[in-house]
């Protein structure tokens, strides 16, 4: 009888989603205090709520976007543990879902959600691509920026290069873009005027193969995003291999991107989210924590 106790005790304990083996752990030094959560996994719909007892309550949007962020069991990506760390760090419960980008952009543009992260700069005249005649920043409001990436375009070796630094180079070509991205303010613009023709994809893996397959010029995208994907992806080795040293970064790049965190003005307190956001950056700016979660490695190997 008592082993059969303890047997059923293992098992809850097993079962228990706080002590669920691969669940992310976030850790974080604030105010001169080492802090820590564990995710608690969503049984509806995926993602992970952290700090589940808080007053307070925000729900995140994003993508697999690696090695920035993604829903990997090795490591979730620095800008993942960035997220939790400054809203926790304000005294938030945290639900975070992953979900293709077009989607979490319409889910938080349209106040289902309230934050889009990790977000790009989103000019005054970027219009909506799920609300006609709208302009996102009348839908969404950035927080202060931090460290992101270059906006490059890649090519295949093998073809002549086509870029020089002027997005005006571009006119007429065929360009892979992931649906619902922001790249630069210039090449936005002519996106959206027409002046080359667009394939949209859903991820920046599936770009990578529209490049190799020929059926595009060129894509566009962030060069560290393109080469993760595609050696963390389930491809075929030979595939990968050939996928490196076809695919070639042009440069200059087009543009340098910080991230933000893009929160929904269709919530109440919008304006103090946005507050406690830029308060919590702040700090973790201040006492080195936001460049350690940068540096950090995982293994899967250094972000």
């Amino acid at each position: 009888m008592i082993v059969r106790c303890a047997c059923l005790l293992i098992a809850l304990f097993l079962s228990n989603p706080l002590f669920a083996a691969g669940l992310p752990v976030v850790k974080y030094v604030i105010d001169g205090q080492q802090i820590q959560f564990k995710g608690q996994k969503i049984a509806e719909g995926g993602g992970y709520v952290f700090n589940p007892l808080a007053d307070k309550s925000v729900v995140i949007s994003t993508t697999n976007w690696p090695p920035y962020i993604s829903d990997e069991p090795c490591g979730k990506g620095w800008a993942f543990d960035l997220a939790i760390a400054v809203l926790t760090s304000r005294g938030y419960k945290v639900t975070i879902k992953f979900l293709p980008w077009s989607r979490a952009v319409m889910t938080v543009e349209s106040g289902w959600a309230d934050i889009l992260y990790p977000e790009y700069f989103i000019e005054d005249s970027a219009p909506s691509d799920h609300f006609k005649n709208t302009f996102r920043k009348s839908l969404v409001a950035l927080s202060n920026p931090f460290p992101g990436g270059n906006i490059s375009l890649m090519k295949r070796r093998s073809d002549p290069k086509l870029y020089f630094g002027d997005v005006q180079h571009l006119r007429g070509m065929k360009i892979g873009v992931v649906r619902g991205y922001q790249n630069s303010p210039e090449f936005d613009a002519m996106m959206d005027d027409g002046l080359f023709e667009v394939l949209a994809a859903n991820d920046d893996l599936q770009l990578v193969k529209l490049l190799l397959a020929k059926r595009v010029d060129l894509i566009i995208g962030d060069p560290k995003v393109f080469r993760y994907s595609v050696a963390t992806s389930n491809l075929p080795q030979l595939i990968k291999q050939q996928a490196e040293e076809i695919m070639e970064e042009v440069v200059p790049a087009v543009s340098y991107n910080p991230l933000h965190f893009a929160v929904s003005r269709q919530n109440a307190n919008w304006e103090q989210l946005i507050k406690d956001i830029n308060d919590g950056l702040n700090k973790l700016q201040a006492n080195g924590e936001l460049e350690r979660l940068i540096n950090a490695e995982t293994t899967c190997g250094k972000h």
